[in-house]
């Protein structure tokens, strides 16, 4: 049997508020209105009617449909706040016992490149989320954007996985096939799950391009091009990110009754099955070493880490944030812990990119800001702040050792 991994990313960042000079002192660091506004409006796109569906497939199709989710601790406290009928769905397909959660990074950070010890915090933090809120202990991981190297596969063999996901790139498989699993290089205890990139992305990405050669796309030849893989794998993984229905591909694409007929046809063929990471892992040995010192993930073209650290203002914006770490954690305060966390999510780096064709018009797309520089500033402005808000902190606490 081949299995079929449908994965979804799910994820929403805490969007800074338009931080000028003049604001420093005051801590109100995010933009409550706007992330309130986008959480509603991309539930209403995306998040209820998709989530909805797929509850319905699984109600139809039994045991035969299964999949897997990430949801980050920050869209998960978004959806609690603004949301909380999105946190009702999601619940009621993990009561399923059909769908799997994966552990990530609580606040879809940059951590596992710059801070080993908070990125296991943040991991366990993530881990403990999806427990209370699903009654889950994930056994399977993803990290950020799906960047991976041979440090960060052994990383989560450490900690307990037993299985990672990742980029099916070219520099990473050489002539190989993505739909076999394989074993990172140095952790021979973890499985590692590559993203059929080209498959993943017609759905993805090119669903609705009217350029595209293969305009338009249907279950049935979607379901042929999957089942060429028969003889040449046995394990097709289909990674995207969960808004990529309703909110990236509009409804009136088609995608919602592309998703509704896709399960029926890709189970025509009785050599394909849906399965979830961690019960494809148990079924599942690797066939090769995959060896990367290089970080790769599943952002732009180049698949590498330029999405957020290509340019000298991102670089310096993500190296100041951690640069703060010990002086934060040894303060001590929820808030402040709380809102220097917030910071490292990857997004605020990604709105920094000054990339230019097809990438960055995404880069532009998902950005609430007019410009990288501004993006850059209204950030740079927040460190600060915080900055100050640690030095009065450790300045008190000082004074009042010496009375």
């Amino acid at each position: 049997m081949i299995s079929i991994c449908f994965y979804f990313e799910v994820h929403q960042p805490y969007r800074l508020r338009k931080y000028g000079f003049f604001d420093l002192g005051n801590s109100n660091y995010f933009d409550d209105e706007a992330n309130a506004r986008i959480a509603e409006k991309v539930a209403n796109k995306c998040y209820r009617p998709t989530t909805s569906l797929l509850y319905e497939l699984v109600k139809r199709h039994g045991d035969e449909f299964r999949f897997t989710f990430s949801v980050t601790g920050t869209a998960i406290e978004q959806f609690k706040r603004w949301t909380p009928d999105v946190m009702d769905l999601f619940r009621a397909l993990a009561e399923t016992g059909r769908v799997e959660f994966l552990a990530e990074t609580y606040y879809h950070s940059l951590a596992s490149l710059f801070s080993e010890s908070e990125f296991r915090q943040q991991v366990r933090m993530h881990s403990d989320l999806m427990y209370n809120e699903f009654g889950v202990r994930p056994t399977s991981f993803r990290n950020t954007e799906l960047i991976y190297n041979n440090h960060i596969a052994y990383l989560a063999e450490d900690m307990g996985f037993t299985a990672i996901l990742c980029e099916g790139a070219e520099r990473l498989l050489g002539w190989r096939s993505p739909n076999y699993l394989y074993r990172p290089r140095y952790s021979p205890r973890i499985k590692a799950f590559l993203k059929n990139y080209r498959l993943s992305d017609d759905i993805a990405f090119r669903f609705s391009d009217r350029g595209w050669l293969e305009f338009p796309l249907t279950t049935e030849k979607f379901a042929s091009w999957l089942h060429n893989v028969a003889g040449n794998g046995n394990v097709v993984n289909l990674f995207m990110d969960y808004e990529t229905f309703g909110e990236h591909q509009w409804e009136d694409t088609g995608i919602f009754k592309f998703l509704d007929a896709l399960p029926n046809a890709l189970l025509r063929h009785r050599d394909f099955r849906f399965s979830t990471v961690t019960e494809a892992a148990r079924q599942r040995e690797p066939v090769g070493e995959i060896d990367t010192d290089q970080a790769v993930s599943w952002a732009d073209m180049e698949r590498d880490l330029s999405a957020w650290l290509g340019n000298s203002m991102q670089r310096e914006a993500a190296a100041s944030i951690y640069e703060l770490e010990k002086d934060v954690k040894d303060i001590n305060d929820p808030v402040m812990l709380d809102d220097w966390r917030k910071l490292q999510t990857s997004d605020h780096f990604y709105y920094m990119s000054t990339k230019f064709w097809n990438d960055g018009d995404v880069h532009k797309y998902f950005s609430p800001y007019g410009t990288p520089h501004e993006a850059y500033v209204y950030f740079m402005n927040v460190l600060q702040d915080l900055r100050n808000r640690i030095k009065q902190r450790k300045k008190s606490e000082a004074h009042a050792q010496k009375r």
